[in-house]
């Protein structure tokens, strides 16, 4: 091979180019102009990325994963540019990618109104149309510290030594944050350069990659601001956040847009105070929500169907309390691992003792309550307990990031034996249970062992391998989500769509092989021998409060008649049909349908405008020529009608789309 020639692998085949080849230009060559960035060796590069003798090439397209990033990173560097541009003053937080869009953080000496919002666009369209090139180079601590000596946070961020920094993400989701990698690993700095002088336009502290040049962001919109406390954390300045969002068509963002409108529609919040489900009254404290008697009552059919289904399954119920003595979360680990999310202790009899954020220590206690022999397991604990985790305002969303909520919990603890068996039923479980409350389409992501672990390898792998064996038998899509499992064992994630296409994470269920070992439980094996079990973590709705918010939204309020709180009301014509009406409600009473009889002085018309508000499922009607034929109107809160429905026939209906938990 010439000494300036280099060979590369692209879509599988060898080819010669020459030396100083960039990826861009290799994709281009062979009809990959398309792609926004490369993937060199399995890391993701920019296209002006110089490639190297042996080098396997892949093209990185827009649409994918992590084309959408870095289009979406690339539009907040066009987003810091034009506010710096128009407000000088500006010093600059970060800017990652997030779910769906971007934000960036910047330090102003007031908020950004709506018309501030409007300008910032502007001036990135003008910065798009440009062509601006982003230009990555290589510099040393000191270099950047003098370039951006100006820049407050960004070098703070130097000062971090190769930590990923970012705030917490919005409704449970985290964000990539901004990683800055120094000491010993490259640090560097993004220039966006003028399209045709080449000089420096604006300039960033950044990983990257990114696109090739500004005109490569096809569609963006800015979308909101708000005050964000710097890396998160209340002790540090508070900034102000600028969210965005960038798509690879005009058509994607506007479907994407329109999306959000309907969201805005089904805002479980929003839902919650016109159907009086719950509230956040002030006076508990954030994060902490109060049912009200009609949320009740779907909370309650929620919990009871769940009770029913673990019952058949073979699970036993537990009952533990809220608050522990410091010395259990000492044991398990948590005051270690976990303490930045718990609620500060109390002092009590010369103890502390903490509200507890997680439920499975007490569990183990109750495993570790009496002797346990191997012809007992697997032993299932299912508990509904309410835990406690100080979770950060930015971050505290409605019911879906709350901070004292009630987790499905269950905990299995069973021989290695029976590993795989048990997570195969388990997940045919859980997605059997989700499916009975309506969710019908599902994904899940095996996230596997970490660069930095506890444990053996030998044990990783056979908890990997089980996991991988029950995914494999549910027939579920997956991922591998390669070295993002917890430190201490890995995981199956089981996420839902929802009616509008939205993707939420629910159930999880987790190998843990530590605390087995931290509290030294054990069993007596067949042989006589003593042995330690494996423990999976289970969580199926994630936490009651969570998935009621879920449900609440994919179903825009509108519950199937088996978890609607008001499940009839009846209609009168005239203040004459109440008493026959009342005894159709008693009849229903009897089946054990919820149902009310709407006196009110209210005209007829009113009465059904304020049930469909309600978003009640059935509607009985009655007037005289319904008296005399001993039936009612029959109506669907879709505004479907059937008139001279016999009451029989209607409370058949009714029940029996209750008990089958269908949809009307």
């Amino acid at each position: 091979m010439p000494a300036d020639k280099l060979r590369i692998t692209l879509a599988g085949s060898e080819h010669v180019v020459e030396e100083g080849t960039t990826a861009g230009q290799a994709l281009a060559d062979r009809e990959a102009a398309a792609a926004v960035a490369a993937r060199v060796n399995g890391q993701v590069r920019d296209l002006y990325f110089e490639l190297a003798d042996g080098d396997t090439v892949e093209p990185v397209s827009i649409g994918s994963r992590d084309g959408l990033a870095i289009l979406r990173h690339s539009t907040a560097h066009v987003m810091a540019q034009a506010v710096q541009d128009l407000f000088p003053q500006a010093r600059l937080g970060i800017g990652p990618p997030i779910e769906n869009g971007f934000y960036y953080d910047f330090d102003v000496p007031a908020a950004f109104t709506p018309q501030d919002l409007k300008s910032i666009e502007q001036k990135m369209r003008q910065i798009v149309k440009e062509g601006q090139r982003f230009s990555r180079r290589v510099v040393t601590d000191s270099e950047a510290r003098a370039e951006l000596a100006d820049e407050p946070y960004k070098l703070e961020l130097i000062g971090l030594k190769g930590s990923v920094t970012g705030s917490p993400g919005e409704a449970g989701h985290g964000d990539a944050g901004e990683a800055v990698e120094v000491g010993g690993a490259e640090l560097t700095i993004y220039d966006n350069l003028d399209a045709k002088t080449g000089q420096e336009r604006w300039k960033d502290l950044c990983r990257g990659p990114h696109l090739p040049t500004t005109r490569n962001i096809p569609a963006f919109k800015l979308m909101r601001s708000g005050g964000a406390y710097w890396r998160g954390s209340e002790k540090n300045p508070q900034l102000q956040r600028i969210y965005g969002t960038a798509w690879p068509s005009r058509e994607a963002q506007d479907d994407y847009v329109r999306l959000l409108e309907e969201a805005e529609k089904r805002d479980h919040r929003k839902l919650g105070a016109e159907l009086d489900l719950f509230s956040f009254p002030s006076e508990i404290g954030s994060g902490l929500p109060v049912f009200h008697p009609k949320g009740g009552i779907i909370r309650k059919a929620l919990e009871d169907y769940s009770r029913q289904r673990h019952e058949q399954a073979g699970y036993e119920f537990v009952y533990t309390p809220h608050i522990t003595k410091s010395e259990l979360f000492e044991t398990s680990g948590h005051l270690q691992w976990y303490a930045d999310g718990m609620y500060p202790p109390m002092e009590l009899e010369g103890a502390k003792y903490y509200p507890k954020p997680m439920n499975c220590p007490m569990h183990i206690l109750i495993y570790a309550s009496r002797g346990r022999s191997y012809r007992e397991l697997p032993v299932r604990l299912f508990e509904f307990g309410t835990v406690y985790r100080f979770e950060k305002s930015g971050v505290v969303h409605g019911l879906t990031r709350a901070r004292g909520f009630t987790q499905d919990d269950s905990h299995i603890f069973c021989t290695p034996e029976q590993l795989q068996g048990e997570l195969a039923s388990l997940l045919d479980f859980v997605v059997g249970l989700l499916r009975d409350y309506g969710l019908t389409e599902f994904e899940a992501e095996l996230s596997t062992r970490p660069e930095k672990f506890v444990g053996e390898i030998a044990e990783w792998d056979e908890a990997e391998a089980a996991l991988k064996y029950a995914l494999d038998k549910s027939g579920l899509p997956y991922v591998i989500a390669e070295g993002e499992g917890a430190f201490y064992a890995p995981k199956i994630d089981v996420h839902v769509k929802d009616a509008i296409g939205r993707r939420w994470q629910l159930s999880t269920l987790q190998v843990d092989f530590q605390e087995p070992g931290r509290f030294g439980i054990e069993y007596q094996a067949a042989d006589g021998s003593r042995q330690r079990p494996y423990m999976i973590h289970r969580a199926l709705f994630g936490s009651i409060e969570r998935f009621f918010g879920i449900l609440t939204e994919h179903y825009a309020g509108a519950f199937p008649p088996w978890l609607a709180p008001v499940q009839v009301v009846g209609i009168p014509i005239s203040d004459a049909h109440v008493e026959y009406l009342q005894n159709v409600a008693t009849r229903l009473r009897e089946h054990g349908i919820r149902v009310e009889v709407d006196t009110s002085d209210d005209r007829m018309q009113k009465k059904i405008r304020t049930a469909q508000r309600q978003k009640v499922p059935y509607m009985l009607l009655a007037g005289d020529e319904d008296v005399n034929a001993g039936a009612v109107s029959f109506r669907y809160r879709s505004g479907e009608q059937k008139n001279g429905v016999p009451v029989v026939d209607a409370i058949a209906e009714i029940t029996g789309a209750v008990a089958s938990r269908i949809q009307v």
